[in-house]
This record gives C-alpha cells, sequence and structure tokens, in this order.
C-alpha cells in the first residue's frame, strides 16, 4: 500500500522543483512566525506567517524550473555575502559588475575583471 502511495506520488512531483535551501529557508521563517505570534500578542504575525509558508509551497510545486534555480542561487549569494567577512562587495560604475575585494586595505584601486575600468574605494 505505502509503496503505491510512494509511487504516485513520484509520478506527482515528476517534473516539478521540490525542495532547496531558498525554501526550507522560507519555511523556517512560517515556523518561527507562527511560534512568535502564539507566544505573543503579536496576532498579526500569525497571518504574516502566511506568506513564507505559500511561497515555500508554490516553489516546491513549480513546473518552471529554470527560475526557481536561479531565485535560489540569487538567495545563496546573499548568504554568502553576510557569512564572508574578510572582503567587500563593489559594483563598477561602468558595467554593475561585482567585485570582491579584502576588506581592511584602506583606500585602493580597484579593476574590473570583466571591463578594465579603474575605480577607487575605500575598504
Amino acid at each position: 500500500m505505502f509503496q503505491k502511495l510512494g509511487q504516485k506520488f513520484r509520478y506527482f512531483m515528476y517534473g516539478r522543483y521540490g525542495s532547496d535551501k531558498l525554501g526550507q529557508f522560507l519555511l523556517i521563517v512560517g515556523v518561527v512566525l507562527c511560534l512568535l505570534s502564539s507566544f505573543s500578542k503579536l496576532y498579526f504575525l500569525g497571518l504574516l506567517a502566511y506568506v513564507p509558508l505559500i511561497y515555500a509551497i508554490f516553489r516546491m510545486y513549480s513546473r518552471n524550473i529554470a527560475k526557481r534555480q536561479r531565485e535560489n542561487q540569487k538567495f545563496l549569494q546573499v548568504i554568502h555575502r553576510f557569512r564572508d567577512r574578510d572582503h567587500s562587495y563593489f559594483a563598477c560604475p561602468r558595467c554593475r559588475q561585482k567585485v570582491r575585494v579584502p576588506k581592511g586595505k584602506g583606500q585602493i584601486i580597484i579593476r574590473c575583471p570583466s571591463c578594465g575600468e579603474r575605480f577607487s574605494k575605500k575598504t
């Protein structure tokens, strides 16, 4: 019986995106907001908790896999920047390419690897 149910679920999920780091983050945020609303008098947090939960479920059942992968990649880049304490990130004034430079070097001249533009920033 459970094998048949598992087979039907696999067939249903075929071609759908499934779970990833962004989806897990959204589920955790939704659960935390639910818990905060139940332990405090801020009842609007309970309604606000539905937003990340519904979006996480929408992402899991989505068939637009390429778009969901791009969303997850952007999320992972943002998380990496929060964890990367040794580098600063700047945008090139000409082409808007993101450039990573070491922190604590003072005023430096940065050369964009994409277009070759040179600009000065304080790290």
